[in-house]
This record gives C-alpha cells, structure tokens and sequence, in this order.
C-alpha cells in the first residue's frame, strides 16, 4: 500500500502509513516537522501513536542536531528472536508451564535484577570503563543509577511495562524464541538525564519549541558528543542485554525439553535509537522513535500483542520511510483506559491458548488495547515483507 496522507501544514510534510492518527498524535507530527533541522519530511509509521514529545511510530531525519527526548528513554528497546531445531509436537501442556516457570525464576522482570551470584558479568563487564569515563565527566549520572553495581547486576533482565519474552510456533509448527526489551534502568537514567540538559540549554539560548519536549542538541555544542556517546552506548548495552536474557532463556529450555539447535534465522534489532545513516544522498542523523530499520534485505521483528500474531519481515529499502517499517501493533488506547474498559475475564478470552499471566496486573496489556496487527501489515506492504508469522503459546510479561 502507498502513503496514506500527507500533512503539509508544518515547515516539511508529514508522510503517514494509516488513515488513522489521533489528533494528539497528528499535532506532535505537526510540531516536528516545524523544527528548522528536519530533512526533507517526516515519516510515520502504521502503528503511530501519541508519545512524549515525539510521536511513537515516527521516523525523523535530521540535520546536524539530535532530539533526546525523541530518541527516548528506554534507549535501544528493540527485540531479538531465533528458530530452534524442535517443533509444535515437542510442546505439551504440562512442559508450557514448566517452561514458563523455569523462565520466570531464570530471567528477572519488573524492577527485578539478578543476584550478585546470578550477574551476567561477562557480558556488563565490557561496558565498564566506557560508562566510568562517562559518569566521571557527568558525576550527576550517578545519582540516578540506584546502587553503582545496578547496570551489572540488571543485564540479562526483562524490565516492564511492555516488555515480554514469548515461546512462538511459525506457519509451519516450528518452534522460536522472542523478546522484547531495551537497556534497563542505566539508559533510563541516561536518557532523562540529558533530555533535562537538552531543555536547560534551550533556556539558555532562548530557543522557542512548540514542545518544549522536543529540546535537542545541535551538533558543535557543549553537550552534542557527551549525549551522541551516551546514547550509543546504551543502545549496544541493550543489545547485549537482550543476547544475554536469550542465553539464560535456551539454558531454561534445555533443562525440559529435548535436545536442540538454534537455526541461522536469528534476529536482533533495535526500535528505539538513533544512527547515522546515509538517505537522498546525504549523511544525516535518524531518530527511530518506535520503528525499526528495513533497508533492503533487513531482517526485522514486528510483534502483535499477548495474544495476537508477530512477525518476521524482510525490508523492501522503501526511501520515503528512510528505510523503516513499524515496531508493532501500536497501542490504540492508553493503558489507563484499559485498566477501566477491560476485566480479567476479558484478558483470558483475548489470551486463549496462550500460557501466561491473566491477572488484573497484565490488564493494561491486554490484546484489545493495541491496534489490529494484519491491518498495520497491510499499510506497510510497500515497507516490508513478511518472511514468518509466529503465533505465542508461553508469554512471559514485564
């Protein structure tokens, strides 16, 4: 399917892959595309929805400046999948809830960290000296890590909110593993800590915003590099946490089921970053706000929700998205108004045949509250193809 719409009521337009974007959502696209160093347009993706500041599901290309608070705070969220060598007929009823629970004990989720004991250091101790370099010129960093031996102690960790790992079956009964999760309370605390540099400096130069959440850094400032470092490094930590929970979610499995291989069909990307990438001839810098890249032959992974279809897709290199494609279902109500609009028992018919929690805590995350995952794939048929549809039999939330 082609572009949608097209707002043009802004300094660039506003290139959109849906009929549908909520006035909030369309206003926060509005506001980025007045910005002085947007390139060429703004693009927005199927499952666009109303975020901080910039809208979830956008692509901003931008010219020599960098919006923090686009790029976000769960800096380098993304998703990491693989296939194994075992199929639907290696599943049971009774093994999907040993395995649920094997995971449960193995990966911490929530606000919970490993034990001292349990911490994946050979893959946090890397980061190390690069993050002591940081916090050395930035001592304020510190105050928001919790403990100095969180960020140790947290890779290999789930974290919340809409964070998941899921055993899946594709079109064809074959078994995978998938999550979804980003650089833990060490990027948060980067992430907040410059987006309130990002404001004070707007202050400073007295640089009028439509939003004031849209504060950025101009490259040649004080505080463009300390942040352009920062960011990377939070987004190869969340990497490297999402190899890490993968590893301990094998080791769960191979303590219950038969012996297996992981196939070559392994995946991990980012949906929430920021990287210097070449588009219509010029080096610029792209803020993937909820979206991942899909150049041509990239594989990416877009999931549905608890209870609704993923998919592994292979990017087309469409150049009006810069390259990218949608992160997911996109949520379609706040999470408050489905607390409010949905019951457990909802939650366990939207959720049937998938083992997993059905408590009034997971409500929130309810398949109902995120929009229909085939139509947000038949909007982006000319940004992506799609190379397996995976369905959830376990789904193991944040």
């Amino acid at each position: 399917m082609p572009i949608k719409q097209v707002i043009t009521e802004g300094r660039l337009p506003v290139k959109i892959w849906t009929d549908e974007v909520e006035p909030h959502a369309r206003q926060q696209l509005v506001n980025l595309s007045q910005l002085p160093f947007i390139y060429r347009h703004v693009a927005a993706m199927p499952d666009v929805h109303t975020g901080i500041g910039a809208t979830i599901g956008s692509v901003i290309a931008t010219h020599n400046a960098i919006i923090p608070a686009a790029v976000g705070v769960d800096i380098g969220c993304g998703m990491i999948a693989c296939r194994l060598s075992l199929e639907a007929n290696d599943l049971s009823e009774v093994l999907l809830k040993k395995l649920f629970d094997q995971i449960s004990r193995d990966v911490p989720v929530g606000r919970e960290q490993h034990k001292e004991d349990r911490a994946q250091t050979h893959y946090a101790l890397p980061f190390g000296a690069q993050l002591k370099r940081m916090t050395d010129k930035h001592p304020q960093l510190l105050k928001s890590f919790g403990k100095s031996s969180d960020w140790v102690r947290q890779m290999g960790s789930l974290g919340g909110g809409n964070h998941f790992i899921e055993i899946c079956l594709d079109e064809a009964g074959r078994i995978w593993v998938m999550l979804h999760s980003g650089s833990r309370g060490v990027g948060n605390a980067i992430g907040n800590y410059f987006i309130a540099l990002a404001r004070k400096d707007m202050e400073r130069w007295m640089i009028s915003l439509p939003d004031r959440d849209l504060a950025y850094f101009p490259e040649g400032t004080e505080h463009f590099d300390d942040y352009a470092e920062a960011v990377q490094w939070a987004q190869d930590y969340a990497y490297a946490n999402r190899q890490a929970m993968l590893d301990l979610i094998l080791a769960a499995l191979a303590r219950h089921m038969p012996a297996f291989q992981v196939t070559a069909e392994a995946v991990n990307c980012h949906h929430n970053y920021v990287a210097r990438e070449n588009h219509y001839g010029e080096n610029v810098w792209i803020t993937r706000k909820g979206a991942i890249r899909a150049r041509a032959g990239d594989l990416g992974i877009i999931p549905g929700s608890m209870g609704a279809k993923s998919f592994i897709v292979r990017g087309k290199g469409n150049p009006e998205s810069f390259c990218s494609c949608s992160h997911g279902a996109g949520r379609k109500m706040s999470r408050t108004a489905a607390e409010k609009a949905f019951t457990t028992a909802d939650l366990a018919r939207q959720t049937e045949g998938v083992f997993c929690r059905k408590d009034k805590g997971v409500i929130d995350e309810i398949p109902g509250a995120y929009k229909d995952i085939d139509e947000v794939m038949a909007n982006q048929d000319d940004l992506v193809e799609v190379v397996h549809t995976l369905k959830q039999v376990v789904c193991v939330k944040g």
